[in-house]
């Protein structure tokens, strides 16, 4: 009956962890929420130009760790790291914990994570880019990094139009009931003179079929996808070999007939 789920919210506890790792009690629960939301807020709108897919939270023995899921961490770091101190001495006032740390971790692949892809589609619509055309980039750029598919819906009006409408356009497959599918979701919007254009992503990484760290730091070696993809080119070569031998076999014979 059109009742939709977050495919990540959806996967929690399955194949992804939670985003914010702490224990609070009814009395310190509601504080400690409303303040995980001020520090993603606050980083949003401070490193707006950062490249940021995700903002981990994590609470230990009155320490305060943040983990900044970034496409460009020179821009957050800055020059000798100055940056960052910055950030840090701005979150201890924000927060008032003056145990706070801060950790950057480089998104190796950003054409595969949703909200750097969202992020990018949006800003090039601010920049009066026809939509239709930043859409088509970003997928064609995913599916070359080896997506198994990716949906875009974008709605609003579009191009300026009078009436507002929604488009979605969709490459691969993005099977969102399968919950050991790797789905990553974005969800935002872009700042036109025509008012707002929502942007929604889907990426489809294919299938977790071992047991999966549900620590959203966790940075293994070489992902699924690239594994995949690595395997796929492969197999691509051997066939293109098979099929250049056989031709060479089939000339020979030619050449061999023609002479008998």
């Amino acid at each position: 009956m059109g009742q939709k789920a977050n495919p990540i919210g959806n996967r929690l506890g399955i194949i992804r962890g939670w985003e914010s790792n702490w224990y609070g009690s009814k009395k310190d629960y509601a504080v400690k929420l409303i303040e995980d939301n001020k520090i993603r807020t606050y980083l949003n709108a401070r490193i707006n130009k950062g490249g940021i897919s995700k903002i981990v939270i994590e609470r230990t023995l009155g320490k305060l760790i943040i983990t900044i899921h970034t496409s460009k961490p020179g821009i957050i770091i800055g020059k000798g790291g100055g940056e960052v101190d910055r950030i840090k001495e701005e979150l201890k006032k924000l927060t008032g914990n003056a145990d706070v740390q801060i950790n950057i971790l480089e998104i190796r692949r950003p054409e595969l994570d949703a909200m750097i892809v969202a992020d990018t589609i949006a800003r090039q619509i601010e920049n009066r880019i026809n939509y239709k055309r930043a859409i088509k980039m970003s997928i064609a750029s995913a599916l070359r990094m080896g997506a198994e598919g990716i949906k875009v819906k974008v709605s609003g009006r579009l191009g300026g139009a009078e009436i507002a409408r929604t488009e979605e356009i969709k490459q691969g497959r993005v099977p969102l009931h399968t919950f050991r599918m790797d789905i990553d979701y974005a969800n935002v919007f872009a700042l036109t003179v025509y008012g707002k254009i929502g942007i929604k992503v889907w990426i489809c990484k294919g299938e977790v079929l071992t047991k999966r760290d549900l620590n959203p730091n966790f940075v293994g070696g070489k992902s699924e996808v690239s594994d995949r993809r690595d395997r796929r080119d492969h197999e691509r070569r051997d066939d293109r070999r098979d099929r250049r031998d056989r031709g060479e076999r089939g000339d020979r014979r030619e050449r061999r007939d023609r002479k008998g």
